[in-house]
């Protein structure tokens, strides 16, 4: 039988040349893209104790997690499914900033289970998290960072999903919904399920108030003017709710005056990230993909955790379908300059270190390499006239 053991896990994939150039690439791209806009590189750990790993915002990604054990002490650890935690633990831990904080990060992520159908369980995470101001500017800024992500990685045509998790916590807490039974609900809510809605009434689980009330949450999606209709039903309910729908204005009117060309809707039902989220919900889309670009929002106090309760805002992507999907290319990357191989002309090899040190790629020639197009090379070595010279192939 024909050995398998070139094969990896579902869900796990590998990239290679000229794929992994270009990942590479796009990584650097995206890291001078938020160092010029302030924020400062952090890299955290590929594993950590479970206690830290999922406490807070990781508490939701338990069933993501891979663990496994300590050999050296018997703690239970876990490799990473999100870094957005760990953002946290370093904002309130290790760096202890009083102002204002800015972080990025681009790494490796394992999880149990992929997010779709046939999706990656492996994605290269790439984030921005923003602690320390409560304030729309700074979820303003996390969106438009997100959106210039997307443009810098070649993707046109993105639109933009916003929302605001505390309507439904808040409709939860007005409606008396029990602690056992509001997993049911969040579940009918964020599949947008009616007639499931409508069978909780049925059976007597839901009032008629409250039925009423989710059932107008549901279709609240599309445009901006479903603020309008949003605040024709649910505006003084409760004061929470009226000024998560006063932010949701704001947000909107900013977006559009900022980035005029991208479209943009609303949906209030859209509550990813609701077990630990506390305020705007913002999602990136393309036109045909049946998931999301990039995704974030706004954590507040996740950090308290950690013994610092902080403001905090960000989002992420899997930079693996960012390079995928989008038009990003890396020009730097093509062609080279073949070398002839096997000679000791100190002239040559003066000649291959100076185009190294000026960023060219060159390839000496192996046994067998007889010419510039079996390695892919767009130039050439030549010795005319007395000296080594570049000719195009």
């Amino acid at each position: 039988m024909q050995s398998k053991r070139w094969l990896l896990p579902e869900g796990v994939q590998e990239t290679v040349p000229p794929e992994s150039w270009r990942l590479e690439a796009a990584r650097r791209a995206l890291l001078d893209l938020y160092w010029r806009w302030g924020y400062d590189l952090i890299r955290p750990p590929l594993i950590e104790y479970l206690d830290s790993l999922l406490t807070g915002a990781g508490g939701d990604l338990d069933l993501q997690t891979f663990k496994l054990t300590d050999q050296l002490n018997g703690r239970m650890m876990g490799v990473r499914s999100d870094m957005t935690t760990q953002a946290t633990r370093i904002d309130a831990h290790r760096l202890q900033a009083t102002a204002a904080a800015r972080y990025c990060y681009i790494g490796s992520v394992l999880r149990t289970r992929p997010e779709e159908p046939g999706g990656s369980r492996s994605p290269l995470q790439v984030g921005a998290e923003k602690f320390g101001d409560p304030h729309l500017d700074s979820d303003m800024e996390i969106v438009s960072l997100m959106l210039e992500t997307l443009a810098e990685m070649g993707i046109e045509r993105a639109y933009l999903d916003v929302g605001h998790v505390a309507i439904y916590r808040q409709l939860v807490a007005v409606s008396g919904i029990s602690r056992e039974f509001e997993p049911i609900l969040f579940d009918v809510v964020q599949r947008k399920s009616r007639p499931d809605l409508d069978s909780l009434l049925a059976d007597g689980r839901l009032d008629a108030q409250a039925h009423e009330r989710f059932a107008g949450l549901i279709g609240l999606s599309g445009s901006a003017s479903v603020l309008d209709e949003a605040r024709g039903l649910l505006a003084g309910i409760d004061a929470t709710i009226d000024d998560a729908l006063d932010t949701l204005q704001a947000m909107v009117e900013q977006i559009n005056a900022y980035y005029p060309e991208v479209p943009l809707f609303v949906d209030l039902a859209e509550l990813r990230g609701y077990r630990y989220k506390t305020g705007l919900l913002y999602a990136a889309f393309a036109p045909g993909l049946g998931r999301e670009l990039a995704r974030g929002g706004r954590y507040d106090d996740v950090g308290s955790a950690f013994g610092r309760p902080r403001p905090a805002t960000g989002f992420s992507a899997d930079l693996n379908v960012l390079t995928a999907l989008g038009g990003f290319e890396d020009a730097t990357r093509t062609g080279g300059i073949f070398a002839p191989g096997a000679t000791n002309d100190p002239a040559l090899q003066e000649v291959i270190r100076s185009l190294r040190a000026d960023g060219e790629r060159v390839l000496v020639a192996s046994a067998g390499e007889t010419s510039a197009q079996q390695t892919g090379c767009d130039r050439e070595l030549i010795h005319s006239d007395g000296r080594w010279n570049v000719r195009p192939v």
